[in-house]
């Protein structure tokens, strides 16, 4: 028989999970330990450990979810802040941007029509390569489901992060701005976090070109709608 624990509970669970992500990672950095996705795993083991549902989990979730509204908002500090790096080199970033984003629609698209997902899915899927405000945002726009495309993000940035470490030791990416842009295009948050661990400037363009491919991801929704209505 389960028992319902109050949305307190499950906030500071949430947030508890994270502190110990974030330490477990500082000792042993991998994939598994990546915040990102070992906070996910420990919430989840202990809803399954208590029987909870993910409507229970939400009642405290819902807190930390209402706070990407104002973590969308404050995207625009970066670009704000890394102005002269977008003057710049504006050519490299929209070019790297456009096709990157380009990819990553299309290739979730194609993917999920092989596997013949339903429509609802393959919506959530689509923004798998974007920063999770935007990603939510623009399923929920285009007739998604806004949880599913958050974890199709977090599955992409993991993976991403890790393939991007691996690829950086066998291609021949030795400017700050071509690692960045790899990074940050390919893994989003996670991708940043790694560029960071290269160095400042990887870091600030991953940052960047995350911020970049959110905007293209919204700016394109009414678009896909339409297209896939």
């Amino acid at each position: 028989m389960s028992v319902e624990h109050p949305g307190l509970f499950w906030l500071v669970a949430t947030l508890a999970a994270y502190v110990l992500s974030r330490l477990a990672h500082h000792y042993a950095k991998s994939a598994l330990t990546s915040p990102l996705f070992l906070t996910c795993v420990l919430c989840l083991a202990l809803a399954v450990g208590l029987h909870a549902s993910y409507r229970e989990y939400m009642r405290g979730g819902q807190w930390l979810l209402m706070l990407l509204g104002p973590a969308t908002v404050a995207f625009a500090v970066p670009l704000y802040e890394h102005r002269t790096l977008v003057r710049r080199f504006w050519p490299t970033l929209t070019l790297g941007v456009g096709l990157g984003c380009i990819l990553a629609f299309g290739g979730a698209w194609l993917l999920s029509g092989l596997l013949d997902l339903p429509r609802e899915v393959r919506l959530s899927v689509l923004p798998r390569s974007f920063t999770t405000p935007f990603a939510m945002a623009f399923a929920r726009d285009v007739g998604g489901a806004p949880d599913l495309a958050a974890v199709c993000v977090i599955l992409t940035g993991v993976c991403g992060a890790s393939l991007g470490g691996m690829l950086l030791k066998v291609l021949p990416l030795r400017h700050a701005l071509a690692r960045g842009v790899m990074l940050g295009m390919g893994a989003h948050g996670a991708g940043v976090a790694r560029a960071r661990e290269l160095g400042e400037e990887e870091g600030a363009v991953a940052g960047l070109v995350m911020v970049l491919a959110g905007l293209t991801c919204a700016l394109l929704g009414p678009a896909v709608a339409l297209f896939a209505s």
